[in-house]
């Protein structure tokens, strides 16, 4: 149990939702590591070159349509897979997701499990290397 596992960027600033995200994808696998804000998340995700980011939508600084749109118009970090997770729920939010690079979403507030089976549809399972 080297350090193969998957690095899932989350990015949230509501303490409540990042316990529960985090301990979900933890007891799956996946390391995860936390930006509070899009400014953080940025750089994190340049820094740290997660397998995929959980992007709030609502978060403070930048948010997270602005965060992903920097981030998929860099070339360092375009290839990141991003979720939205977030509580705009719209149809019209869902095809703003998509327009500013979104690779999936989610709406809040969403069965922890189910977050784990998105991220698991685009990078596996946290824990593909048991040997």
């Amino acid at each position: 149990m080297a350090d193969s596992s998957k690095t899932v960027l989350l990015v949230e600033d509501n303490e409540d939702n990042r316990t529960v995200y985090r301990t979900i994808l933890e007891h799956f696998g996946y390391q995860v590591i936390e930006a509070r804000n899009g400014e953080d998340g940025v750089r994190m995700a340049r820094e740290d070159h997660p397998d995929l980011i959980l992007m709030d939508i609502s978060i403070p600084i930048i948010d997270g349509w602005e965060a992903t749109r920097i981030l998929k118009g860099d070339a360092a970090t375009s290839s990141i897979p991003i979720i939205a997770l977030t509580a705009h729920a719209l149809a019209t939010d869902r095809a703003k997701a998509t327009e500013v690079g979104c690779d999936g979403y989610l709406a809040k507030p969403c069965e922890p499990r189910r977050v784990v089976a998105e991220v698991e549809k685009f990078i596996g399972s946290g824990r593909e290397a048991n040997a």
